[in-house]
């Protein structure tokens, strides 16, 4: 499947202003192959307030083999969803939304579109993200002055990890900031810039999501001050930081929770759901007693946690701690229980807080099934979610070999894990099916909001993909997800080529002893080269998306902007594949980027790429010229008039003629 079509994303080639205010019109883009039709007319659909509004678009002429159609769109919502129409001369209609070409009518939510907020800060665009769980990165020598804690399971560096409970969560490492601190330099080595922990207030478990404090740092940690020391430290090396928040619960022994548990009455027990008068039974996340459910519609609650600068959000984003933002846990579960569902209203208030603090501050939200309905781009500026990305990229690039492993109650099982998916282990895709499931998934979410999701081959609630991923693909997958859209994400031992059959036996702590060994330097610079590719092409950071081929072995895209593009292949096979003449303009001029394949170029712009697979490689093209729309007047545009059955049109003075006006939708 070559394709050579029709295409819009929203990125700046196509879209004029991706934040613009209600009322604002904005000037949207379609590029369309030369020759392709012939088209009677080309229109926009949009659906304000639930109700259909067009506009025509005009040609703004060709250019390398392209026409380009422009039409105005008027933002009326907060987020405005909007399609195009295309009308042959031989009376076919096709309609093209984000999931692609389409000869019947497409639904709403897969619309391509604006949205009316704030954007996330631009720096997200250029961010390679490298996940900390503190307790198994680093160990200073100040951590030998911290007592054990009664809950702790003392283990020593190189003692490998017990997921079977109760170690699962109380075997103790001692990682500390300080040592976060001490590795530094490997981070500026690797080139990511953007350090996210996972919780580091006090609890009595490994992994701090069962909080006892939101106000201070664990003094196991470092406490304060080491947070500080670390900020301060991490941003002399352009690297920002962010923290990790747990919206849904905090832990049984927090001091909120303790103040009201079994004591009616007290103030804060309008913070959890208690079930009887006695405030001694209470809804937990997922039934675990030791992670007690927030009631959002107390409003002390949000006030003390979410609401306004004296806030615990609030807190950690100002000096002397100057955190960058946060990464939300359990964000799609946060505010919603039975029949109430605040998460909107919670969500959208913590990210008013976080603005109104720190302007250039992001927060991301934990969904790991379909986010859709949550990412919108009211809240979170994006997303850590598995199905857009790791799940497929697993079923695709996974191998498993059906060893045995133990869960957490010391079950044998030899079926891989899946995301606690019960399908018998790792699905087999193609690459087709990664495609589109990629596609189907990213298709409800808007383009913004896309680009600030993470992209993670595995994280600290995952199986390492290492462990079952296919021999030779992990360039592949590292090199899809520096040059996907989105957040390339390094869960810390990645590098290191660690394995872990589930999410707690992936918490290895990272060998730093080890880091000489040839083939844990060779995976070092893998990594190293490809955040390198990321980081020095923005096109991969914002520019846009377009399929070229795909089958059942191999994709091609092409990330564009107007000041490069950037060529990727990807297969777990090996590779023969011809792109079509006029399909990626001045191929010519195409420059070697990464991998090891061979491009060969036809007088006539078509394009053979061969290579023995596994592969991923990337090439650097000019940027995508689009004609002169100096003259255009679609600034202009004004409301039309509606047609008999209320749906309106925007015509732009000057560009749309009367007889060019849609029939009436009929409903």
């Amino acid at each position: 499947m070559t394709l050579l079509a029709p295409h819009h994303d929203g990125s700046p080639l196509y879209v004029s202003n991706s934040a613009p205010a209600l009322g604002e019109l904005v000037r949207v883009r379609l590029r369309v192959p030369e020759g392709y039709g012939p088209l009677a007319a080309v229109r926009t659909r949009s659906n304000p307030d639930h109700e259909p509004e067009w506009t025509d678009a005009s040609s703004l002429g060709a250019v390398d083999g392209w026409e380009w159609w422009e039409a105005a769109v008027r933002v009326g919502n907060p987020r405005h969803g909007y399609r195009w129409l295309l009308v042959h001369e031989d009376g076919r209609v096709e309609w093209l939304n984000q999931t692609g070409l389409h000869t019947i009518e497409t639904l709403d939510a897969e619309d391509f579109a604006l949205v009316a907020a704030p954007p996330a800060p631009e720096w997200l665009h250029d961010a390679v993200m490298y996940q900390v769980f503190p307790d198994r990165f680093a160990r200073s020598d100040q951590a030998d002055l911290h007592p054990t804690p009664d809950w702790a399971i003392p283990a020593e560096w190189d003692d490998p990890v017990d997921h079977v409970a109760p170690g699962r969560s109380q075997q103790f490492y001692g990682g500390d900031l300080p040592g976060v601190i001490e590795k530094l330099d490997h981070l500026t080595g690797l080139g990511v810039n953007l350090l996210y922990f996972t919780p580091v207030f006090p609890a009595e478990s490994n992994h701090r999501y069962n909080a006892s404090s939101f106000d201070r740092v664990d003094p196991l940690l470092g406490g304060d001050a080491a947070l500080v020391e670390l900020v301060e430290k991490a941003h002399g090396r352009g690297i920002r930081v962010i923290g990790d928040l747990t919206s849904n619960h905090s832990g049984d022994g927090h001091e909120w929770f303790r103040s009201a548990h079994r004591n009616p009455g007290a103030p804060e027990q309008e913070y959890y759901y208690f079930l009887d008068a006695d405030n001694e039974q209470y809804v937990s996340w997922l039934g675990y007693a030791s992670l007690p459910k927030f009631d959002w519609a107390s409003e002390a609650l949000r006030r003390r946690f979410i609401d306004g600068p004296d806030s615990i959000v609030a807190k950690w984003l100002t000096p002397p701690y100057s955190l960058d933002g946060w990464r939300v846990d359990v964000a799609n579960m946060t505010g919603r229980h039975g029949d109430v569902d605040l998460n909107a209203e919670v969500r959208q208030l913590l990210r008013r807080t976080v603005l109104s603090t720190n302007p250039d501050a992001i927060v991301l939200g934990e969904s790991t099934n379909d986010a859709a309905s949550d990412l919108q781009g009211d809240g979170w500026h994006g997303a850590m979610t598995y199905p857009s990305f790791t799940r497929p990229l697993w079923a695709w690039l996974s191998e498993p070999t059906f060893e045995p492993y133990l869960d957490a109650e010391g079950r044998v099982h030899t079926a891989p894990w899946f995301f606690g998916q019960p399908v018998g282990g790792i699905p087999r895709y193609t690459a087709r099916d990664f495609f589109e499931t990629v596609t189907r998934f990213s298709a409800t979410i808007p383009w913004r909001v896309r680009l600030g999701n993470m992209l993670a081959l595995d994280s600290h609630d995952t199986a390492r993909f290492a462990t079952n991923a296919a021999p030779g693909v992990a360039p592949v997958a590292a090199g899809l997800s520096m040059t996907l859209p989105g957040v390339p994400v390094v869960f810390a031992g990645d590098e290191f080529g660690l394995t872990g059959v589930d999410g707690e036996s992936s918490r290895t702590p990272i060998p730093w002893g080890r880091a000489g060994e040839p083939a844990i330097a060779e995976r070092m610079d893998l990594y190293r080269d490809l955040i390198a590719l990321r980081r020095s092409h923005p096109v991969l950071g914002a520019g846009g998306l377009r399929w070229l081929h795909v089958d059942d072995d191999v994709i091609v895209f092409v990330r564009e902007s107007a000041d490069e593009s950037v060529l990727v292949i990807a297969s777990r096979t090996d590779v023969d594949v011809e792109l079509a003449p006029g399909l990626v303009p001045s191929v010519g001029e195409a420059e070697a980027l990464f991998g090891d394949a061979t491009f060969a170029t036809a007088a006539d712009g078509a394009v053979a790429i061969t290579a023995d697979g596994p592969v991923f490689a990337a090439w650097s093209l000019p940027g995508v010229r689009v004609p002169d729309a100096s003259a255009s007047t679609l600034s202009g545009a004004v409301a039309g008039p509606a047609t008999d059955d209320g749906a309106h049109t925007v015509a732009a003075e000057a560009v749309v003629a009367p007889e060019a006006q849609p029939a009436p939708e009929g409903e």
